[in-house]
């Protein structure tokens, strides 16, 4: 099978002038060269294609593929990971991973909470500030975390993302309205253990490959933010979850990624909350894949699974999902 492969080259946005932390959901060269490697390996024939404004020219000068590998985030706007999906879908050209609405709904974090909450999901109280006005409406019990709605990797999460008063409140939420030119997801703080979970596969096929617990050294802040995924291998250490810890974590990702209908493979961060339960904090339906240094390939290879034996399963979920077989 001829596969078409669309991603953001962080390179290649540095050298246009963006910053690191701009850029920061964007793939290294070796992260393509992993992935590329991979689905030969699988069997079938890559074609790099690169981002969404190559893709659309590509498209337009007639080029086809069976199918599509899709880890583009794109650049701006709440729509940007949509923008290859509902590309590839006007085409009618197959393509791995969820779909456009899915990606904008999961971006928005407080989209995705309302509809894993609708399903029954553990999901800490939350409000949205769209506007420095929308601060004195904010009704939750402190501490509190605050947030941009729409970002990953940890951009715009810092030290001062945790909350104990309004006054902290309404600094933070100043200065991500302003940074970020977005909303500013405030939600009760979850102060327990934290994880990440894998998943792979669609709908009733999904499975958990295994999930890992994210635990700070030293005297890192309890914080996942920016810096610290920038500088985890100094900061952050991963270990496997089993046992009954591993049956909570399943449930609220399993369940949470049927009810955002993602597809094929991604992530789902969960965390205890003040009450003890497991809890949604948000889902990465286009997770990192890196070989080495993302999560997903990361807490698998914990858990006993090859990036390959992860690649292969994801283009097996593809494979079925478009094609029936």
């Amino acid at each position: 099978m001829k596969i078409g492969f669309t991603y953001d080259l962080r390179s290649d946005y540095l050298k246009q002038g963006y910053s690191k932390e701009e850029t920061a959901e964007f793939d290294k060269e070796s992260t393509i060269e992993g992935i590329e490697l991979a689905i030969r390996q699988s069997g079938h024939e890559p074609e790099r294609i690169g981002n969404a404004p190559a893709l659309m020219k590509s498209l337009l000068d007639g080029k086809r593929w069976d199918m599509v590998f899709n880890i583009a985030e794109g650049l701006y706007g709440e729509g940007r990971e949509s923008l290859v999906p509902a590309l590839l879908d006007n085409y009618k050209i197959p393509y791995v991973f969820s779909g456009p609405v899915t990606l904008g709904i999961s971006l928005n974090k407080a989209f995705a909470k309302q509809i894993v909450r609708d399903h029954g999901v553990n999901t800490p109280k939350f409000h949205v500030v769209a506007q420095s006005s929308d601060i004195e409406y904010v009704n939750l019990e402190y501490p509190l975390f605050a947030k941009p709605i729409s970002e990953g990797t940890g951009k715009g999460i810092t030290s001062k993302s945790l909350i104990s008063t309004k006054a902290e409140l309404g600094k933070v939420c100043t200065t991500i309205l302003s940074k970020f030119n977005q909303p500013v997801l405030v939600e009760e703080f979850l102060p327990g253990r934290e994880f990440t979970v894998g998943v792979i596969g669609t709908g009733e096929d999904a499975y958990v490959p295994g999930a890992m617990e994210i635990i700070y050294i030293n005297d890192t802040q309890q914080i996942y933010s920016y810096d610290n995924k920038e500088n985890y291998e100094n900061r952050i250490e991963y270990q496997a979850v089993k046992g009954e810890l591993l049956e909570e974590c399943k449930k609220v990702a399993l369940n949470s990624w049927k009810a955002l209908n993602c597809f094929d493979g991604g992530r789902v961060d969960v965390k205890v909350d003040r009450h003890g339960k497991m809890s949604f904090i948000e889902v990465n339906p286009l997770a990192g894949l890196n070989p080495v240094i993302s999560d997903l390939p990361i807490l698998c290879q914990l858990n006993g699974k090859s990036f390959q034996e992860l690649i292969n399963e994801i283009l097996a979920s593809a494979i079925k999902r478009n094609f029936n077989r």
